[in-house]
């Protein structure tokens, strides 16, 4: 008997939507039916999402690009925005995330907010990766990539415990930004962001002081 599989692809960039539906197509089995709507933006894939709740015809898989610009009224920022929003709407939904970044603090932040069923790295990404991702998401989630799994490894083996604000200063200062810069950042005073960093420092058992010598040990444990 055929299974319909009802499924919205978001990516602003065409050529990789087509890649991917050829790819689902050409892989798919004998008794599975794809039928597949395409977003290229934020607001277009609201569209489709509002209009599949209505209808009460929910997607069965969405593939999500992280890398999306930001809606029209601002209230979303990127894919992550996004897949949250679908998370909400679409409960029973599947949503495979595919993104380009491929530093820690972004790949556990994923997982924390929308506990994807699927997360593949792009520049890890094959046409087979893709179709077994695919495949194993609709019958037995979840499917994450090589890179990601890594990086989720390298956290569990460190015995060092960071919350998400240390987590994400830590990720700022390797992106070069300023401590005094940092406090609207994560939502906390500069006061606390000092405390915060003294206390990452003991933690990593950081001697000289230097941010650089604690960027450098944070990455060694996978926290960025």
């Amino acid at each position: 008997m055929a299974e319909t599989i009802k499924i919205l692809m978001i990516d602003d960039h065409p050529m990789i939507i087509e890649g991917y539906q050829n790819t689902l197509l050409f892989t798919k089995k004998e008794n599975q039916n794809l039928i597949i709507d395409i977003a290229n933006n934020c607001d277009e894939a609201v569209y489709y999402i509002d209009k599949s709740v209505e209808k009460e015809y929910p997607y069965d898989v969405l593939f999500v690009d992280i890398s999306l610009p930001p809606s029209k009224d601002g209230t979303m920022a990127s894919g992550e925005d996004l897949a949250e929003y679908a998370r909400k709407n679409l409960p029973n939904t599947k949503i495979i995330i595919l993104t380009m970044f491929n530093e820690s603090f972004r790949i556990h932040n994923i997982i924390k907010t929308i506990d994807p069923e699927g997360f593949l790295i792009k520049s890890d990404l094959t046409s087979s990766e893709l179709a077994s991702a695919f495949q194993a998401v609709l019958n037995n989630p979840p499917f994450y990539s090589g890179t990601v799994n890594s990086h989720i490894r390298k956290s569990i083996v460190s015995d060092i415990v960071i919350d998400e604000k240390n987590r994400k200063i830590l990720h700022l200062l390797s992106q070069g930004v300023k401590t005094k810069n940092l406090a609207p950042h994560v939502d906390i005073s500069l006061s606390a962001v000092e405390k915060r960093k003294k206390q990452l420092k003991e933690i990593f058992m950081i001697q000289d002081g230097q941010d650089e010598t604690l960027i450098k040990a944070a990455k060694e444990k996978g926290f960025i």
